[in-house]
């Protein structure tokens, strides 16, 4: 089967690289968004996110024409789904449970300009069966065509889940390094899909089915989720018994058989954050281990909070003459991992939002972001430079970021720090430094 155009549906954290790098291998691709900000920035040449090496290929391959992007979706041989999977809304009892209205909405906007002999592919994280689903929409909108749902090896339009498993801040690299798992909903599918990826993909392409392929991507992401959940229930443990948990992992780690992870603020990014979840959601009874791994991961920046309460308290206590406003905290990196822009499911911006409602000054220091997002667009908070820490009355390390590890004597040399990511771990110890864990460990 040949692949002369692909449509990518979804330019963001995935979906743009992807086309990036399919286009940088002299494939015609369209890349279609509601964004219409993303499209004109991508048809500059430029990108509206932060990737390294992503601008150059984007560059290059809207240089040499492969590379358009459109808010309508036009014809091509193979339609790549990359669009969200949050949590559906319930404000009041809070939600575990997909949201697939962005699946559902991508499937209806490509159904008009399906052909026969199509391969749509989704990339979305999903729960099992969301790929079927996808199907069903496609068929609802097209009676005209046929899908494996109902014809099997004879369909017009093949169907197959294969989830991106890429590092944010090495997505270039890893999407043609690392191997891909590719579920057809028939081995026609699955051929189909392998022979599309083959185009980018230097490593291999394991075919399985489709509700295997999804569920093999929640599986990667609860395991790294149960392994940090027991590093930061360890630091937790740690800090009550006094124990430094950084030299205590290290010392740990000299076991043969011991790779304990690296404790952290929380769990950010929207796949170790979320993915689980799906799991328990299918399987709450069974999920028992996974769904409390969950819990751990959630509570760790309300118990980081904890110690920035407590050190404004002392301040309080040192000086009763002041109101909580007059105190300054610097929230040090908001992102949910270092050296990345990517803000969603951060437990740094969890973190920073709720010590804004303590009513002091926040200080946020983010150097991979040029504006505030708008729930910290507050009164008494503001997007500073490195070079305003010094004016902080206390200072909440809450991501590694690089530019911060250059400040680790600085910090050190502070009277109140929650290091949050370990940063000054390998300094002499400071008397009055409040060390709690290490980086927020999460990534796509």
């Amino acid at each position: 089967m040949n692949f002369e155009t692909i449509s990518v549906i979804g330019l963001g954290y995935i979906g743009l690289p992807t086309a990036g790098v399919f286009a940088s291998r002299k494939t015609n691709v369209i890349g279609v968004d509601v964004n219409q900000h993303a499209v004109d920035t991508i048809n500059r040449g430029e990108i509206h996110i932060v990737e390294p090496e992503l601008d150059v290929v984007i560059q290059g391959a809207v240089k040499a024409g492969y590379l358009q992007a459109t808010t309508t979706p036009k014809s091509a041989d193979a339609f790549l789904i990359a669009v969200p999977t949050p949590f559906l809304s319930d404000p009041i009892h809070g939600s575990h449970q997909a949201d697939l209205s962005y699946i559902e909405a991508a499937s209806k906007a490509i159904a008009p300009v399906l052909e026969k002999g199509n391969l749509v592919v989704l990339e979305s994280t999903s729960p099992a069966g969301a790929t079927e689903k996808m199907a069903q929409w496609l068929a609802e909108a097209r009676p005209d065509l046929s899908f494996p749902q109902t014809h099997g090896e004879a369909s017009d339009i093949r169907i197959a889940h294969c989830p991106e498993r890429v590092l944010p801040g090495q997505v270039v690299r890893e999407l043609v390094e690392n191997d891909r798992v590719i579920g057809g909903m028939t081995a026609k599918c699955s051929e189909a899909a392998v022979n599309l990826y083959n185009i980018i993909v230097e490593g291999e392409c394991v075919t399985t089915t489709a509700r295997t392929a999804e569920m093999a991507k929640l599986t990667e992401n609860a395991f790294r989720d149960v392994n940090i959940a027991f590093a930061n229930e360890l630091s937790i443990i740690s800090d009550k018994l006094d124990i430094n948990v950084w030299e205590l992992i290290q010392l740990a780690n000299r076991h043969p058989r011991v790779n304990i992870l690296q404790p952290g603020a929380g769990v950010g990014g929207h796949c170790i954050a979320v993915d689980p979840w799906f799991i328990v959601d299918s399987c709450p009874e069974e999920a028992k281990l996974i769904g409390t791994a969950r819990h751990v991961n959630d509570g760790k920046p309300d118990w980081v909070l904890s110690k920035i309460k407590a050190q404004l308290d002392e301040l309080h206590q040192q000086h009763p003459e002041k109101s909580r406003s007059d105190f300054v905290v610097a929230c040090m990196g908001i992102a949910f991992k270092p050296d990345i822009d990517d803000l969603r499911e951060s437990p740094a911006m969890g973190i920073a939002q709720q010590v804004a409602q303590l009513g002091c000054k926040v200080q946020v220091i983010e150097p991979n972001i040029i504006s505030l997002p708008k729930s910290l667009q507050l009164d008494n908070v503001e997007l500073v430079g490195l070079d305003h820490a010094e004016k902080a009355d206390i200072h909440a390390v809450l991501v590694k970021h690089h530019p911060f590890m250059a400040q680790a004597e600085f910090l050190l040399g502070q009277p109140r720090v929650i290091d949050a990511v370990g940063l000054t771990n390998a300094l002499p110890t400071a008397t009055q430094q409040v060390q709690v864990s290490a980086e927020p460990v999460a990534t796509a």
